[in-house]
């Protein structure tokens, strides 16, 4: 039992940098999402390291949006921008580039769950007037 522990927390913790590496790597690539793979490795890690949760948790560029998630299931004005942004991006580039109309439809109806999902969450309240 202690093994499998073990090796579960092991588990967390490689799922947890890997999520982290690609969230950080999509502060740099645009139309690659940070929050989403940020809030994974607060996920991960929380199951893995108590110890890298906390870091993540109060980091002071990282962790205000993983913050404001795990508090009040909140998302920032700046992050539903940012979100919005590149949902249409992605479809204009796949419009541009002539991407399969069945593909287009999938797209259409995934992005519009996601942008609804985004859109009616709450603002965290140190960002309501």
């Amino acid at each position: 039992m202690l093994k499998r522990n073990r090796l579960l927390r092991l588990i967390w913790l490689v799922a947890g940098c890997l999520s982290l590496v690609a969230g950080i790597i999509g502060i740099a690539v645009p139309l690659l999402p940070t929050t989403p793979f940020l809030l994974l490795a607060a996920y991960c890690f929380a199951r893995g390291s108590t110890r890298l949760h906390q870091w993540l948790v109060n980091h002071p560029r990282l962790g205000p949006p993983i913050r404001d998630w795990e508090t009040y299931r909140a998302i920032s004005k700046r992050g539903k921008f940012l979100a919005m942004v590149g949902i249409v991006a992605v479809f204009a580039i796949s419009i541009i580039a002539g991407v399969a109309t069945r593909v287009i439809i999938i797209q259409i109806v995934v992005l519009s769950a996601v942008s609804i999902f985004i859109l009616t969450r709450p603002l965290p309240p140190h960002e309501r007037r």
